[in-house]
């Protein structure tokens, strides 16, 4: 399979700081990119077809979207529709990260309309799921993904191409945080994660990737992404500098 190395670049960067960073992040990883590897960006909506002009002609390295709105058009002042954020060289966009929901608000039923919708539309979505440390501590892990994953996927196609979703597990408490889960921590929670995913749609799940993210570095990416059933990292505040994520990208 594949391994998707994913930044996130969250509330970061004007149109020519991401115009730079992409040139640098190509000057540094694109000649020595492993075999079985493929790289996602995914800027701000201002910066996406800056950054879709930094990575024009790279092969792997591909453009994303930070969230958008499940309908193609209409009155909703402030969103933007996949056919948007196609327009705009992307071709992968997140649903449900930690921030969308425990900060904005959007609510598992919600994640799962945009996450049908958008794959409908023609994205690569990748779903994100994870607990908050109250959840954890409380020995809610396979509450909480059971949920988020039953609810984020209740409208998804069966059939659908194993390629075009991912599912992200970011542990909450160790986004932004410096925290990390430890192996064990992980292991456990993407072996449920490919479980509930072989629950929904069979054997297919097995071609599905499943991403780790939450304070992924690059002294720790390497032993990150050898573990059984972490097939990428979504990265954080580590991708802001290209010099920090092409090391991880190369790990």
């Amino acid at each position: 399979m594949i391994k998707l190395f994913a930044a996130n670049w969250k509330m970061h960067k004007t149109q020519a700081e991401a115009r730079q960073t992409v040139e640098d992040l190509l000057r540094l990883s694109a000649v020595d990119l492993p075999v079985g590897r493929e790289v996602l960006v995914i800027p701000p909506f201002t910066a996406l077809s800056a950054t879709a002009a930094g990575l024009a002609g790279a092969e792997r390295y591909h453009l994303g979207a930070q969230n958008f709105y499940p309908a193609d058009h209409g009155a909703f002042t402030g969103e933007v529709s996949p056919a948007m954020i196609r327009d705009a060289g992307a071709s992968f966009a997140l649903t449900g990260h930690s921030e969308r929901r425990h900060v904005l608000g959007e609510s598992d039923s919600f994640v799962g309309q945009k996450t049908s919708f958008g794959l409908a539309a023609g994205l690569k979505v990748i779903l994100c799921v994870g607990e908050k440390i109250e959840e954890r501590e409380a020995s809610k892990l396979a509450e909480v993904l059971t949920r988020q994953i039953s609810l984020g996927l209740a409208d998804v196609p069966k059939n659908i191409a194993p390629e075009t979703l991912s599912v992200a597990y970011e542990p909450v408490w160790a986004i932004g945080t410096g925290l990390v889960a430890g192996p064990a921590e992980i292991l456990e929670a993407h072996a449920l994660v490919r479980a509930l995913l072989e629950d929904v749609f069979g054997s297919v799940a097995r071609e599905m990737r499943i991403l780790y993210g939450g304070s992924v570095k690059p002294d720790n990416a390497s032993e990150i992404i050898a573990l059984d059933n972490v097939d990428g990292v979504l990265v954080g505040g580590a991708s802001l500098k290209a010099d920090d994520f092409s090391r991880i990208v190369l790990a």
